[in-house]
């Protein structure tokens, strides 16, 4: 057994490593960027080497830094988490050629499994059912166009290099083709270095199914169990579960065969992850996707059920040990969810948002797991993956691991920055997942059901009230004109506050001390409250029974305030009122989210259309394409590509036709 393995990874996944690397007694070398200096992965590990600044190719995509921060350590073996260099034969080459055991596959599985167009080859002549489609090695210059009307629409754009839904593009019909294609390139050469793309025949209802399997150096290879990864945004999994409602033990069974062949059939070593797409209509009928030869976020489903350690698996079939299982060892025992938080804003279309940590409660209980890479003081940027934390929940049977889910989510706070977890918990409760009824298209059916920008009147409240506990006066002898309600010969005095909160703003006024208030919220009736405030817990009584805020005090004086999963900043506001006549939609155009201006499609002086495409910005390898937002002529550009901009940063312009003349 090794005595020291370097983990190359950041996040969440390399702190769920170390932690295993502990259980095994095995000493852990964390890397980092600049950007994660004080990152808990770096805290939690027995040592961290610094690889460059906070752009990964850089630092945690730099190979030669990375096995030089393994020798400096002495390290005998490297885990390459998931993403960045996980899926990489060069790194696993070069881990070799250093005297390095690589945690993973060997590089020949990597190189047949990594491009898509091969593994789809490989695993048909093994006999594994594959989606029909076509690829740039098979398609003649010229040909996509025509590629595509053979595929049959709609049709899927797939990266042959990496995965995570990194673009992925639907097209419905031949005029959107030119305009997926550009950008899946784009976005593909940006995450994978390589914009070689396949298309395939997109699948009606389609569900997503994965098989994990585990292979060791003797020969022996596993299944271990289905995972159900339906439940997707932007093409990528928010919500999975193991086992799935839709399979069968027969079902089971043969797609579980498959999966070992598709490993067999490339001499797979660790643990690895084949997918099928199948319909939800015929769960007979399912067709092999892809590889993906590394960890997957969502194993702790399969380990929740299976009762297996999988990094420890990887780790000790790594270092030569047998599996000393068999098949028939291996059985599922009740249900996982995992949920995947992100900072993200599931209204804006799932950008992501950022933001420094301002506090974490996470929480704990029997048959709940948090992986999380959250702290105080935690920056996110738009440097790297937005996913902060995954939250599972295991019980006997899928009813009670979905409650026990929803109630984990509901006790999650992640103060300082927008986060995913109102979105969870809404899609949980949809009737259709409730039932099992799940397909990868669902959540853009229901979105605008699962998305609300409403704020409950109990937080302008609460929001009200912490302010005032804020202003009190605090010592042994309190001036009478230093109480915030004053007093008035025409009687309680009050104070007014002016909240704002995203696009929701709200007069809160407010008569009496934190123990006996009136609080009146716009032209509602008032409520009569008293509030205090422990630490972050902000705890607001009324006749009809207690709320309890989870709290922390932002810059500029905002205070965020968490309940029941839902999550507000709350700052003054001073109101701004258009000018009459003013065109709706004229002016400036913001940024989205913080990023990168990736490309500038529009000039001064360009007349537009609403709708028409001005810039394009990335962010965590995410492109968000902003429009003008009515006809009219762009006034102003004031970015240029490469630029670094931030969350409603201005970016142009757009004024009315008529006004510019």
């Amino acid at each position: 057994m090794f005595n020291t393995v370097l983990v190359a990874n950041r996040g969440e996944i390399a702190v769920r490593v170390i932690r295993s690397l502990r259980a095994l007694g095995i000493r852990s070398v964390a890397v980092y960027s600049d950007a994660d200096a004080d990152a808990r992965h770096v805290r939690e590990a027995d040592t961290a080497v610094r690889l460059g600044p906070a752009e990964a190719a850089k630092s945690y995509l730099s190979i030669p830094a990375i096995v030089a921060a393994a020798k400096e350590t002495g390290a005998q073996a490297v885990h390459p988490g998931y993403g960045f260099l996980a899926e990489n034969t060069a790194f696993a080459r070069a881990c070799a050629e250093a005297g390095l055991v690589f945690i993973g596959p060997p590089p020949e599985a990597i190189d047949k499994m990594g491009d898509k167009i091969r593994a789809k080859a490989t695993v048909s002549a093994a006999g594994v059912p594959v989606v029909p489609g076509a690829s740039d090695v098979d398609i003649p210059e010229g040909g996509f166009a025509e590629a595509a009307a053979k595929v049959g629409y709609p049709l899927l754009l797939k990266p042959s290099a990496g995965g995570g839904g990194k673009g992925m593009r639907l097209v419905h019909q031949e005029s959107e083709l030119d305009a997926a294609v550009e950008s899946a390139r784009r976005e593909a050469k940006s995450s994978f270095g390589d914009d070689t793309l396949l298309m395939e025949r997109f699948v009606t209802t389609p569900r997503h199914i994965e098989i994990q399997v585990l292979a060791d150096t003797h020969g022996t290879v596993l299944h271990l169990g289905e995972r159900e990864c339906s439940l997707q945004r932007r093409h990528q999994k928010i919500i999975e579960e193991a086992p799935s409602v839709l399979l069968d033990e027969a079902t089971r069974a043969k797609m579980g065969a498959a999966a070992a062949e598709a490993a067999r059939s490339v001499g797979y070593v660790g643990a690895g992850t084949v997918e099928f797409i199948m319909s939800a209509h015929n769960p007979d009928e399912f067709f092999f996707m892809e590889m993906n030869t590394r960890l997957q976020v969502e194993h702790p489903v399969t380990e929740m059920v299976t009762g297996l350690d999988l990094v420890s698996w990887q780790v000790r079939v790594a270092a030569g040990e047998p599996l000393g299982l068999t098949q028939e060892d291996v059985r599922l025992d009740g249900h996982a969810v995992e949920a995947r938080v992100y900072a993200e804003d599931p209204a804006r279309g799932f950008i992501p948002t950022g933001g420094t940590v301002l506090a974490v409660h996470e929480p704990s209980g029997d048959g709940v797991r948090v992986d999380s890479w959250m702290s105080v003081g935690a920056v996110v940027g738009s440097n790297y993956d937005p996913m902060l934390a995954k939250v599972i929940a295991h019980g006997p049977d899928r009813a009670s691991a979905l409650q026990k889910l929803d109630r984990a989510l509901a006790d999650t706070a992640l103060l300082g920055l927008g986060t995913n977890i109102d979105f969870l918990r809404g899609l949980l409760a949809d009737e259709d997942v409730r039932a099992g009824k799940l397909d990868t298209e669902l959540v853009d059916r229901r979105l605008s059901e699962l998305i609300s920008s409403e704020v409950p009147a109990g937080f302008f409240v609460a929001a009200a009230m912490d302010r005032l506990i804020s202003l009190q006066p605090t010592g042994t002898v309190v001036d009478p004109w230093d109480i915030p309600s004053g007093w008035r010969l025409s009687g309680p005095g009050g104070i007014t506050f002016r909240l704002r909160t995203g696009e929701n703003q709200a007069v809160v006024r407010v008569e009496g001390t934190p123990s006996d208030a009136s609080v009146q919220v716009d032209d509602a009736e008032p409520v009569r409250v008293s509030a205090r405030r422990e630490g972050d817990l902000l705890e607001v009584r009324r006749a009809n029974g207690v709320e309890r805020y989870r709290c922390a005090d932002g810059p500029q004086r905002t205070v965020w305030l968490a309940r029941e999963g839902k999550s507000f900043a709350f700052a003054d506001q001073e109101f701004t009122l258009s000018s009459r006549g003013e065109a709706a939609g004229a002016g400036p155009v913001k940024s989205p989210m913080p990023g990168t201006v990736l490309v500038v499609k529009a000039a001064e002086g360009d007349v537009v259309s609403a709708g028409t495409p001005l810039l394009v910005v990335e962010a965590m390898k995410m492109e968000h394409t902003v429009t003008a937002p009515i006809d009219g002529v762009v006034t102003e550009l004031s970015v240029r590509v490469g630029q670094q901009v931030a969350l409603d940063e201005t970016l142009a312009v757009v004024s009315a036709a008529e006004e510019k003349q």
